[in-house]
């Protein structure tokens, strides 16, 4: 399945152990790759989906991490369950425990991805399939938009930023690719902060209820910003 959201992923192929914050007991799993913002993983138990879970994951007998998530996709192979998983909330402490996994396990992976010179990239070049990670922070604004299939505006509410997307619900389902227009409402302002982008992936949360992934066609470092000075 295509990913979404373009983040550096590692693979890590390492046995490990996942934990339901309902279950009494782990269940032992294998992490296929991990970054700061999701994991592929597989076992033979089944996760429920279509709902927020709160996990334990144990990545090795010295590191373990605890997570909101949303469980991006499923697929069987061979019998055996395999999760595309989405962090929708953790800690900054759980994401010092993944860099610390990974400096231990993908060293070099890791220093291929941010010090290109060192594996055959020539210094000030760029990497063309290099993803920069862009972190998203938890807001809660208005916003508007034009819907290009209809002409007409919607109503959204922004839950996420970053530099780069926006993750919004909106009770209007869009369809994927669709490029929108969006104003963003400045809290206690008379101003609103406009931009554009694309429908990269949607989930239904229910009846007229979408959450959607926008990315934004470009770095707005400044505009993002005024979203937090509002």
């Amino acid at each position: 399945m295509k990913e979404h959201r373009k983040y550096v992923r590692y693979q890590v192929k390492q046995p490990g152990r996942l934990k339901l914050e309902q279950a009494s007991r782990e269940c032992p799993c294998q992490v296929k790759d991990i970054s700061y913002k999701g994991a592929k993983i597989a076992l033979n138990a089944k996760l429920p989906e279509n709902t927020a879970l709160r996990i334990n994951l144990r990545l090795s007998e010295d590191c373990s991490i605890d997570a909101e998530v949303w469980i991006a996709w499923h697929k069987v192979f061979n019998g055996v369950n395999h999760y595309g998983i989405y962090f929708d909330k953790i800690r900054d402490m759980d994401k010092n425990k993944i860099h610390s996994f990974l400096n231990k396990y993908c060293y070099n992976e890791m220093r291929g991805k941010w010090w290109p010179e060192e594996t055959g990239f020539a210094k000030g070049g760029n990497d063309m399939n290099d993803h920069r990670i862009f972190e998203r922070f938890p807001v809660n604004i208005a916003a508007r938009y034009l819907n290009p299939d209809t002409g007409k505006e919607g109503l959204a509410k922004i839950q996420d930023v970053s530099a780069k997307g926006l993750g919004l619900t909106s009770s209007e389902e869009l369809r994927l690719h669709a490029a929108l227009e969006i104003w963003l409402e400045m809290k206690n302002k008379k101003e609103s902060l406009y931009t554009r982008g694309k429908v990269v992936w949607k989930k239904s949360e229910g009846i007229n209820n979408y959450r959607l992934g926008v990315e934004l066609e470009r770095a707005d470092l400044m505009g993002i910003s005024r979203v937090f000075r509002s």
